[in-house]
């Protein structure tokens, strides 16, 4: 996927200045709506990741619009990304997948046979079309297999006699104590319980399906952390983004227990899938390029209690917040490809995009 050719430079450059909506090709056809569509594959998958379901919804969108010319595909392909980015609060796992997808149709056109050709006839550009859907197809499928391909490599760091503490809604996480459970390894496991709203249900399932594999789990509240440290052998994680400098952008309270596992000098393990790579650098928690209300500094309990009508939203949106861990904390990543420092992912990353 990785290529640095000045081809690309071109490329991208078309990427980065979508024209208004009313020039965007195909607009005629109005019933592709990109965001019910991306709305309606999380829906019906519930194992579907956000980046996924965004390529899959990129990926349908090329199917569904006719473009006759490369900078009409790429117009398109961007277009539609920043009208999905910006239909989320959260959007940086979301980037991620629509980032490198277009990363991806890109390398796609530099490999097609007639990608020099601009104008291109009907029939040549129809086969560009084609080549672009097979290969963004092969892309999704290889994304979809990176989980399970994680786990096979993941599950060999879950050992006989391991404690693995965990937190969030990672199905990359699930998929690797399952893998290391099927294994017949013998491990426990402290599962720290968010109690916010409906992701603690879907965290429970993974929770069961380790207790039908007469796996010992232990369901602990966030306050109970440091004191579990003590039966603690490792800690492991999912992300939503993968930064640039090898850290991870994941669910609040990550950043806390990455701090608490140095501290103890217990080994965190962070496991992502690379559609989760994204192109940001941040300098620190408050330097991520979202818009959260986690400090809500007010100066009465008036206010506090004219806002109990809306403590429900508040709590969902909490749940939905993420933080920052710097790769000082993280031991190791396991992707697809293998295990990783942080370092090394950095320097995959820049070989994907740079």
């Amino acid at each position: 996927m990785a290529t640095s050719s000045r081809k690309a430079t071109h490329a991208e450059s078309s990427l980065s200045t979508p024209p208004p909506e009313s020039s965007q090709p195909g607009n005629d056809s109005s019933d592709f709506e990109i965001v019910r569509t991306y709305h309606h594959l999380l829906h019906t998958d519930p194992l579907l990741t956000m980046p996924l379901a965004a390529i899959e919804s990129l990926i349908l969108l090329l199917s569904h619009f006719s473009p006759s010319t490369i900078s009409e595909t790429l117009s398109l392909l961007s277009h539609h990304s920043s009208i999905l980015k910006s239909s989320v609060k959260n959007s940086i796992a979301l980037s991620a997948g629509t980032d490198l997808f277009q990363r991806y149709i890109i390398s796609a056109l530099q490999s097609s046979p007639s990608h020099n050709s601009e104008n291109a006839s009907g029939e040549d550009f129809r086969a560009i079309r084609d080549h672009l859907l097979s290969s963004g197809r092969l892309f999704s499928q290889r994304a979809k297999e990176a989980r399970e391909m994680i786990a096979r490599t993941a599950r060999e760091l879950v050992r006989d006699g391991e404690t693995v503490l965990t937190a969030g809604r990672s199905r990359v996480v699930a998929a690797v104590l399952d893998a290391a459970a099927d294994e017949g390894m013998r491990f426990r496991v402290i599962y720290i319980e968010s109690g916010v709203d409906g992701a603690s249900a879907k965290n429970n399932e993974m929770v069961k399906r380790l207790r039908e594999k007469r796996i010992l789990v232990a369901v602990i509240r966030p306050t109970a952390v440091a004191y579990s440290l003590g039966e603690t052998t490792m800690m492991m994680v999912g992300a939503e983004g993968v930064v640039e400098n090898g850290g991870i952008i994941s669910q609040m309270g990550t950043y806390q227990l990455a701090m608490l596992a140095k501290s103890a000098k217990k080994p965190l393990y962070v496991v992502a899938e690379s559609h989760k790579f994204v192109r940001l650098y941040p300098l620190g928690q408050y330097d991520l390029p979202i818009r959260q209300t986690v400090l809500d500094f007010r100066e009465s309990h008036r206010e506090d209690r004219d806002a109990g009508e809306g403590n429900q939203g508040a709590e969902q949106e909490d749940d939905q917040a993420v933080d920052y861990t710097p790769p000082e904390l993280i031991t190791a990543l396991v992707t697809e490809v293998g295990v990783h420092t942080p370092s090394a992912v950095s320097e995959e990353l820049i070989k994907i995009w740079y």
